[in-house]
């Protein structure tokens, strides 16, 4: 039976796990967390906070997702996004989902992010 997702894993290029952290945990405020020393090697990083994880890791034929994403529930949208904006990463609005505010963001890989935040 299934019963939750433990994390979200999203591809980087080989070098990039200090702009990983400079968006993840300085920008979005997800704290990093130590990868398994058998894992280590494998290079990306891991970010957790509140039950969410994502989990950055290096793919050699690297292309960002543009499409497919995960969504995050957050407090307030329109602050996060204007907060990812001002760091200098892309920020697109898109049309309200019934009972959402949405807003996309992208990492500094081009991977997509959903912020959603609950209306009422």
């Amino acid at each position: 039976m299934l019963k939750a997702i433990h994390h979200v894993q999203l591809a980087m290029p080989a070098g990039g796990e200090d702009r990983a952290r400079a968006f993840y945990q300085d920008v979005i405020g997800m704290p990093e967390v130590e990868k398994p020393d058998n894992l280590k090697p494998r290079g990306g990083c891991w970010f957790e906070a509140d039950g969410l994880r994502i989990h950055l890791g290096v793919e050699n034929d690297f292309r960002p997702a543009r499409k497919a994403h995960p969504a995050i529930l957050v407090d307030d949208v329109d602050a996060l996004a204007v907060r990812v904006a001002k760091a200098g990463y892309e920020v697109k609005t898109d049309e309200p989902l019934e009972g959402f505010l949405r807003s996309y963001v992208y990492d500094p890989f081009g991977n997509r992010i959903e912020l959603m935040q609950a209306l009422a």
